[in-house]
């Protein structure tokens, strides 16, 4: 069996301490199609649905500041509408359902990176009764 390249992962694995979105969600531009004058807007090649991508900030305090901004794409067929962001508060924190990540190697110049785009079908708001993921080699305690 070969491995997929998209990855499905739990969002409690990837981001345990939760995301907030700093900005809307905007096109993905398909570069390949678009030119100056006409741009056209990516789809996804599984299912055909129009890429749409938010900007999160990671909540988890040991990332790097590098790695803490994260740009997640959404596969929908209309713009996704992010959740509400309290009175006063810039951020928006949000959950995505469906999430994969593909891995694909970041080169800066002579350095290069292992680094992961992720790919969800929804955005929504978080939910209070999500568990905490466990970890491989962590064991749940006991009640």
């Amino acid at each position: 069996m070969a491995m997929p390249r998209k990855i499905p992962v739990d969002f409690g694995l990837v981001f345990p301490h939760g995301v907030w979105a700093v900005g809307e969600v905007t096109p993905v531009r398909d570069y390949d199609r678009s030119t100056r004058d006409n741009i056209i807007q990516a789809a996804d090649a599984d299912t055909g649905l129009l890429m749409w991508q938010v900007d999160v900030i990671d909540g988890d305090p040991e990332v790097r500041k590098t790695n803490r901004t994260v740009s997640v794409k959404i596969c929908a067929k209309v713009q996704p509408v992010l959740p509400e962001a309290a009175p006063g508060v810039p951020f928006r924190p949000v959950e995505f359902d469906k999430l994969t990540a593909t891995p694909y190697v970041d080169q800066n110049g002579e350095f290069s990176r292992l680094a992961w785009s992720y790919r969800a079908m929804e955005v929504r708001q978080p939910s209070k009764s999500r568990p905490a993921p466990v970890l491989a080699g962590e064991q749940k305690a006991s009640a």
